[in-house]
Parts: C-alpha cells; sequence; structure tokens
C-alpha cells in the first residue's frame, strides 16, 4: 500500500475514525485503523466491535492494499508534521511516513486481529442531519452512563403518529423528542441504540445535509457524507416512559427561558456539594434559592406566570439546567404535581419536546 494526501485531510480523517478504536487490551488490532487502499480511495476504519466508525477520503494512490495502522501513534506523527503532502509506504510489517525531511517508521499491526466489518443490507432511509442532530442535543445527555444498568444507557428509537420519537432516561429525568414525518420505523417498530454511538454520531453529521439510516436485526448504521458508522443494538425492553409522564398538573409556572436559565447559573454558585435549588413558586413569582452549610445563601427572584397553589420544590441544578438549555423557544412552562412527584418542562407553543425531571427531597 503506497499513497500521498495532505496532513490536515488525513489527520482529521485519522481522529474520526480513531473516535471507535478500543482502549482496551486483550485484541491489539482493536488498537489501530484498518487503512484500506483502492485506487484514489481511501478508507479508514475504527471499531471497539460495538462502534465501527468509517471515512473515505481521496488521495493520491500508487499501489492498493489493506494494513492496520496503530491509531494514536499513527496520528500524533502525522499531527506533529509540517503542513503539506504526507508519503506512506506499508511493506512487509512496517508503514513508513514521510514528509519534507522527516520520516518515521512504524510497525504494524496484524490483519488477523481487525474484525470484521458487517455490511447490512437492509434497505435505506434518509433523515435531515440538521433535524436529527438537534434531537440528539437535546435526548442523549439523558441516558445514564452506567454500564451496571445497560438498558438505560440506550436511547429508544420508536415510530410515534407517522414521526420518529427520541426517549431517554437515567430514572433520575427523562428526554423525549418527536421529528415528525420521519417516517424511519414501521408503526409499533422500535430500536435501542447505545447513547455513546448516537454521541459520535453528532460529532458527524456536519459532514452532510442528510443521514442514510439501515435498521439489522441486531445493528444499526448511519452513513453521512463519506463517513459511516455502526453500532450494535441493545436488546432488552425499555422502561414504560409513558407511565412516567403525569396526565394532568395542577400548578403551571409559565417564564422567559434565558431568565431562567441565567438565575439559575447564578445561585448554582451557592449550591456546593450536591446542594439542590429550591424553586419558591406562588402569585409573586418564583424565587430560586440554595443554601449550603458553612459556606451561604444564594436568593434571586424572577417575574413569571404562575397558575396553582404556592409551592416549594428542590432540583438537581446540573439537571435542570441542562434540561432547561435545550427546550427551545423565548418562554417556556414548567408543570408540576407536588413538591415529591416528576416536573415537565415544555416549550410554549410546541409539543415537540418534553425534559421531565424529578424533585429532590429537602427539609
Amino acid at each position: 500500500m503506497k499513497f500521498r494526501c495532505e496532513r490536515d485531510v488525513i489527520v482529521d480523517a485519522l481522529g474520526i475514525a480513531s473516535r471507535a478504536v478500543s482502549g482496551r487490551g486483550g485484541m491489539p488490532g482493536l488498537s489501530g485503523v484498518r487503512a484500506a487502499l483502492e485506487g484514489d480511495s481511501l478508507t479508514l476504519t475504527g471499531s471497539d466491535l460495538d462502534l465501527t466508525i468509517s471515512i473515505t477520503v481521496t488521495v493520491s494512490g500508487e499501489s492498493d492494499g489493506v494494513s492496520i495502522i496503530p491509531a494514536r501513534l499513527a496520528t500524533d506523527i502525522v499531527k506533529a508534521l509540517k503542513p503539506g503532502a504526507v508519503s506512506f509506504a506499508a511493506e512487509d510489517e512496517s508503514l513508513s511516513i514521510s514528509a519534507g525531511r522527516s520520516e518515521f517508521s512504524i510497525r504494524l499491526i496484524s490483519g488477523d486481529e481487525f474484525p470484521q466489518i458487517s455490511d447490512l443490507g437492509a434497505e435505506s432511509v434518509s433523515l435531515a442531519s440538521d433535524q436529527l442532530a438537534q434531537a440528539l442535543k437535546q435526548v442523549v445527555p439523558a441516558a445514564s452512563s452506567d454500564d451496571s444498568r445497560p438498558i438505560l444507557t440506550g436511547v429508544l428509537l420508536a415510530a410515534e403518529s407517522g414521526g420518529l420519537r427520541l426517549v431517554a432516561t437515567d430514572s433520575f429525568r427523562l428526554s423525549m423528542r418527536d421529528i415528525p414525518e420521519a417516517s424511519v420505523l414501521e408503526e409499533g417498530q422500535s430500536v435501542l441504540i447505545p447513547s455513546r454511538a448516537l454521541g459520535e454520531l453528532n460529532r458527524i453529521l456536519g459532514q452532510g445535509e442528510t443521514v442514510e439510516l439501515k435498521l439489522g436485526e441486531r445493528e444499526a448504521s448511519f452513513t453521512v457524507g463519506d463517513v459511516r458508522l455502526v453500532t450494535r443494538l441493545i436488546e432488552g425492553e425499555f422502561p414504560n416512559y409513558r407511565g412516567l409522564i403525569p396526565d394532568s398538573h395542577p400548578n403551571l409556572l409559565t417564564i422567559t427561558r434565558q431568565e431562567l436559565l441565567d438565575a439559575l447559573r447564578r445561585v448554582k454558585l451557592l449550591a456546593r456539594e450536591s446542594t439542590p435549588i429550591r424553586l419558591e413558586v406562588g402569585a409573586g413569582g418564583v424565587e430560586l434559592v440554595a443554601i449550603t452549610q458553612d459556606v451561604g445563601t444564594a436568593r434571586e427572584s424572577i417575574e413569571s406566570e404562575y397558575e396553582g397553589s404556592d409551592l416549594t420544590v428542590a432540583f438537581n441544578p446540573d439537571f435542570l439546567l441542562e434540561g432547561i438549555d435545550v427546550t427551545p423557544g423565548e418562554k417556556i412552562t414548567l408543570a408540576t404535581i407536588d413538591e415529591l412527584k416528576p416536573a415537565v418542562v415544555r416549550s410554549v407553543g410546541s409539543d415537540d419536546f418534553l425534559y421531565l425531571i424529578m424533585p429532590v427531597r429537602v427539609s
């Protein structure tokens, strides 16, 4: 295998493929990127068995071939070179990388140690990249990072009213976004995709205006421009999220989103050591309060509209901030039942997004 390529092009491509490279030991091949050259097309692929990312770039090819390149070392070397053309030549068990007066020779990884790449034969469907990117930004952070509860580390994709619904929860909060008229799945069909894979997908959605989705029995693939991401699906039953969302709320706070965000960030400065932020809500508006023993107290009042009984409800400040930050619109509502039942954040005038958050019990 022998080719030349501009440094910045190969650095970007290695960076994308390396996102899926495993940091775990046991299989040396998983620490490498598979480089396959055919003509002037170079395809770089990284995988950790659960997630695979491939990218194809145009180079000046001289001789075809396939090699497994040590991902981190090759990336560091190419990044350190001066801008301009870089030459690569793989022969026997080594790869030479040269540019200008710099020349490196590194050992390749045995090709037998790289996993086979799946080729889903399923029919593909298309989604707008910008629309999916917004939905992922809203939903993915609500998924759990606790691998002992694998079901909650996934994001549910389900057919809903002729469109696509994304749902994630870590049991403390729940985020749900509908994409109308996105007929990706058949009615009643759903899949559970690892949140990590969708987080990586969000990084590459800028590579094209549309994303092509294919669903297999155990895997899903997303293709954006010259980048393809394949992920294993999570097996198991997602929690009954519909049962978590209250049918009605007697208390409704309507407030300017940015004013609430700014006030939360200020008051949060005194919310140390997992201290919750209290919302004291009444006809006169809402007051945000943070009280940390031996540190101090922060209070800030905000004008708002309120319907319901006077109420003091407390929330994890980070969870509340994250939910309000990704809720669209100038004004939002915070609907509550009491100080212990789930509260729901929505945008005024739009039902496409919902953020549910569990209150924190305070004395």
